[in-house]
């Protein structure tokens, strides 16, 4: 069954926590669930960790806990540690039924720092990338052994942000390792979405319907801007604007031909000051929607749209 989720970054980010500040959490929730109509959200800096009150307090407003990001430090630590680090979120997902643990290597990532540009990106050769998802490998049969899967979040400003990495990323992982494909982050990291979610799809556990600005995503690049001045520029928007540049209809019919089962997550952070949240976040999931109802995804929300 699909169903449609989005992300608190919208409204308050989680990688520049000054972001949006001033929304409210009540007001984020409210308008999530109870205006806007998600079934479900992901995690977030304002959410509590306690897993009972976590389900708790989005239950009040209709919403379910889709999962959220968890950062791995594979690249630095053993995969015993790992295991040993995961636990407290793990509890979290096991708790609010969730299937999947979203996953992406921050050991040295740049995305969250506003002074390094996006461009200088830490990279594995191909002996490091072997070693690298061998590890996250492991890690995700732990994971699959406690019931949940593992859908690794390629991202920009990370090791896996290109489409080659993707493919080296996924050539060097097996069967326990899926991915979470981000529509927005694959394009912004230089590939074609519709090409490389054709080539992944059969492990394909999670999606982000990210839609990107291109002449600002380009400007990023131009004028080696970081992660974070890119997303206050504009970067990022929802399927819908007219501004956007992602055609989700076709990456939404390759999920369907490949009987993709689960959440399509509209995950676009904006400025708030700029775009407000509620009419983005509205324009967004009806869009999505219809797109998903066309492509022959989405078979229960005919009537609704």
């Amino acid at each position: 069954m699909i169903r449609y989720g989005t992300n608190p970054i919208a409204w308050a980010n989680d990688d520049d926590q000054s972001i949006g500040a001033d929304i409210p959490t009540e007001q984020i929730l409210h308008e999530a669930g109870e205006v806007i109509g998600f079934d479900g959200i992901e995690n977030g800096h304002r959410w509590p960790d306690d897993p009972v009150a976590l389900r708790e307090l989005l239950g009040k407003y209709g919403l379910d806990f889709i999962s959220g990001w968890y950062s791995t430090e594979l690249l630095t630590r053993s995969v015993k540690d790992e295991i040993a680090a995961v636990q407290a979120h793990l509890a979290k997902l096991k708790a609010n039924g969730c299937k999947v643990c979203i996953v992406c290597e921050c050991s040295n990532t740049v995305h969250g720092r506003p002074d390094v540009p996006v461009n200088d990106r830490p990279r594995l050769n191909a002996d490091e990338m072997a070693a690298f998802g061998a590890k996250i490998e492991d890690f995700a049969a732990y994971l699959a052994g406690q019931g949940i899967t593992l859908a690794y979040h390629h991202h920009m400003g990370t090791v896996v942000e290109s489409p080659e990495e993707i493919d080296a990323f996924m050539a060097a992982t097996g069967p326990a390792t899926h991915l979470l494909f981000d529509s927005g982050h694959c394009t912004f990291g230089g590939g074609d979405p519709a090409t490389v979610l054709a080539r992944h799809v059969g492990r394909v556990a999670h999606f982000h319907a990210k839609n990107i600005r291109r002449p600002v995503t380009e400007r990023v690049r131009a004028e080696r801007l970081s992660f974070i001045q890119g997303v206050l520029a504009g970067a990022f928007t929802v399927p819908g604007d007219p501004k956007g540049g992602i055609d989700f209809l076709p990456l939404l019919r390759i999920l369907a031909q490949a009987g993709y089962d689960g959440w399509l997550v509209i995950e676009a952070e904006q400025d708030p000051k700029l775009r407000n949240p509620l009419k983005y976040q509205s324009m967004g999931l009806a869009a999505l929607k219809a797109a998903a109802v066309e492509a022959g995804l989405d078979r229960t929300s005919v009537k609704a749209v």
